[in-house]
């Protein structure tokens, strides 16, 4: 006689997909990016437009895996660069699951919102949820006040938020409520990459992007867009003891003008020298090893709004 079969347990649903951080310039995307990764895999500065590419980062949960994808900031474009950062954002918006719509708390809603909402409400499919940033900067009343206009923004746009969520990165206040809403509006499906990856980004790449922020940090208001960075090389430096590596990084900083390699390396190489002593304790913290870093200064001229140029550096 067969034994009584015992049902059996649901198998527990995983959930894996994209979901997309969008908002004006400096809304605090790429913040919340690391803070949902738990480390720096996408650059922050507080200068507008920082993000040039799509940065991915990969939260790994138990029951989900949530795949962000940091775009540049939507804004009127004035050069060819702007267009085609704008053209990676609208992308990269078609092929998500979720949208996070990143508004700081401590900035009234503007017409660059607006925009962005006109914008949003053309992708009917895709689920939308407001995340109020920067939530550390405002007190009670101002907050009240900023999450009611933004579920009228999106009212005024033709569409609702899913949810709409205040949170500060900085502070760590509500980062793992954030996940917890993006991972059921993300399909069933398996991981989709290893274990411990925390992004997709080519190493060089985000080498190339930790040297950028140093030099942006630098400059403040004088250069805000007009520094790109290559990275030419990376060799372990030869005959080194195997428990004493060295890593070789070759890495040039373009300028759109002769006038601005003054800025860039300062009085005395000193402004440059501070920019790869900062970029490279990151470079090491990255990489986990010690790091020799080699940066020259070299003008492409108007490399913004030269097609061959933007090829060349990469975009």
């Amino acid at each position: 006689m067969s034994s009584p079969r015992t049902p059996s347990s649901p198998t527990p649903v995983h959930r894996s997909g994209f979901a997309c951080f969008v908002g004006r310039p400096n809304a605090g995307k790429s913040t919340l990016t690391n803070a949902l990764v738990g480390t720096k895999v996408a650059i922050t500065s507080n200068r507008p437009q920082t993000t040039r590419h799509s940065v991915r980062g990969i939260v790994h949960r138990p029951d989900a895996q949530l795949v962000l994808v940091d775009t540049p900031g939507l804004h009127r474009p004035r050069t060819l660069l702007g267009q085609r950062l704008n053209d990676v954002v609208r992308t990269t918006w078609a092929e998500v699951d979720v949208i996070g719509f990143c508004l700081p708390a401590n900035e009234k809603v503007g017409p660059g919102d607006r925009f962005i909402a006109k914008e949003l409400a053309a992708i009917k499919r895709t689920p939308k949820i407001a995340l109020v940033t920067k939530t550390d900067l405002v007190q009670g009343d101002a907050l009240a006040e900023q999450l009611i206009a933004v579920d009228q923004l999106g009212k005024e746009a033709g569409f609702e938020f899913a949810e709409i969520v205040p949170v500060s990165a900085v502070a760590g206040r509500q980062v793992d409520l954030v996940a917890d809403l993006l991972v059921p509006l993300l399909p069933e499906g398996p991981p989709l990459y290893p274990e411990g990856d925390l992004t997709d980004e080519p190493e060089q790449v985000m080498i190339a992007e930790l040297i950028r922020e140093a030099a942006l940090e630098g400059v403040r208001d004088e250069l805000p867009h007009s520094i790109a960075v290559v990275v030419e090389e990376m060799l372990p430096r030869e005959d080194r003891p195997a428990d004493r590596p060295l890593l070789d990084i070759h890495a040039f900083l373009y300028i759109e003008r002769t006038s601005q390699k003054g800025i860039v390396i300062g009085p005395k190489g000193q402004r440059l020298r501070d920019v790869g002593t900062k970029a490279r304790r990151q470079i090491e913290a990255l990489l986990g090893t010690p790091v020799y870093l080699d940066l020259h200064v070299k003008v492409a001229k108007d490399w913004q709004r030269d097609p061959k140029q933007l090829r060349k550096l990469g975009f």
